[in-house]
């Protein structure tokens, strides 16, 4: 562990959500950059929601070496692949089916398991840990880049307000049976490998998201799930959000520059 304190986030507001797409595909081209120079690879995780989306400003675009990726989920809804409620399914359709990414550099659950939840998120540990173990030899695995959203009760994955999964901090993968959204049942990462990565970026855009990014970013000492991220040093959190979200935020922005 880090002796360092974590850095604090950075938060980055655009004028819209169409500057805020461009801006954040530059950002993950060049983190994709220096991972592909630094060892061969770019690890990432993403979740769902409206995040797919606010990745279209990857789609053909030259500069992402798409076979180089590895790909994770940052949480999964325990249903099949083709499920409207499948995170992999909402992030094929906006973006993977859109992309020449080999369909094996996608890591997805395991729909063989649906129905034992351990073994579900043993297996997706499993596979983050023949991903990672060799390569990064560390006590967690330490992703490129972790792409969040959050909910309007401050979650994000599937990490939600009070639950105990909040305290877990030994597991890589854990599973959730009572998510109080639907579906119930999802398999998470857990903040242990969230805080280990190199970048974390949250994504909020839209007024709804206005209040809970304020009491998300100006009052972190509530302990919501989104205020928890604090990636270890020399990990950094950044946040990309559009004017209308930020609009209640104290806390600076900075102008984003690569």
């Amino acid at each position: 562990m880090s002796h360092h304190p974590p850095n604090p986030p950075v938060i980055h507001s655009f004028a819209s959500p169409d500057v805020l797409t461009s801006s954040l595909a530059s950002f993950v081209v060049k983190a994709q950059k220096e991972a592909i120079d630094k060892k061969g690879r770019f690890t990432i995780a993403l979740s769902g929601g409206s995040l797919p989306k606010q990745l279209s400003g990857l789609i053909g675009n030259p500069a992402v070496k798409w076979d180089m990726w590895q790909v994770f989920y940052a949480d999964e809804r325990v249903v099949p692949l083709n499920h409207p409620d499948s995170n992999h399914a909402l992030c094929d359709a906006q973006l993977f089916s859109k992309v020449p990414i080999p369909k094996h550099n996608i890591h997805t659950i395991d729909t063989s398991l649906l129905s034992d939840l351990e073994e579900l998120s043993d297996a997706y540990e499993q596979e983050l840990i023949k991903e990672f173990a060799q390569k990064d030899a560390a006590r967690f695995p330490v992703f490129d880049l972790i792409l969040l959203g959050m909910g309007p009760d401050g979650h994000t994955a599937s990490l939600f307000p009070g639950h105990e999964l909040l305290a877990e901090e030994d597991r890589w993968v854990a599973y959730i049976e009572d998510s109080p959204k639907p579906p119930p049942k999802r398999i998470t990462l857990t903040y242990p490998v969230i805080n280990h990565a190199l970048r974390v970026v949250f994504v909020a855009v839209g007024e709804g998201k206005a209040d809970i990014l304020s009491e998300v970013l100006d009052f972190p000492e509530k302990g919501l799930p989104s205020s928890r991220v604090k990636p270890v040093h020399p990990g950094q959190l950044f946040w990309f959000v559009d004017e209308k979200a930020a609009a209640k935020l104290q806390v600076t922005s900075q102008e984003f520059k690569l």
